[in-house]
């Protein structure tokens, strides 16, 4: 779901902010992009009301990042024991002008797929991000751990 239509709440919107931030900290030429999906016939029905997407985009192709845009996805469950709504996953795919480029998941194993992949450092800055996503949305559950 687009972030700009999932920001129903003081806490998400921090969140969502925070994550701009967090991203823009580590790529300061990115535009961050609240609103990446088109809603149309087409596309509601693949709207996931438990994800906020935002994308974010270069001014060119990076090479070293190896797309020209970023969709990031988080993905929340929502606890029905204490109410509360957990980032339970994050995903992010590079776009170039061809389609996607590259796709990686901390759902399973931490791992870039696809045709072609940031370099090294690129790839750690992106899993150092989403790291750092989790302890925004689950600030309770980093300090326990």
């Amino acid at each position: 779901m687009n972030a700009a239509d999932r920001a129903n709440s003081i806490a998400l919107m921090g969140g969502i902010a925070a994550t701009i931030n967090l991203v823009k900290r580590q790529f300061p030429d990115l535009r961050a992009d609240m609103k990446p999906w088109v809603v149309d016939e087409n596309t509601k029905d693949l709207v996931d009301p438990h994800s906020i997407d935002i994308g974010f985009h270069f001014p060119g192709l990076s090479r070293s990042c190896a797309c020209r845009s970023i969709l990031m996805q988080i993905r929340f469950f929502d606890d029905p024991v204490d109410g509360r709504s957990r980032a339970i996953g994050t995903e992010l795919a590079g776009y170039d002008h061809r389609g996607e480029c590259w796709r990686f998941s901390t759902v399973d194993r931490w791992k870039f797929t696809g045709n072609e992949s940031p370099k090294p450092e690129m790839r750690e800055k992106f899993k150092t991000i989403c790291r750092q996503v989790f302890e925004v949305f689950n600030p309770a559950d980093s300090k326990s751990a």
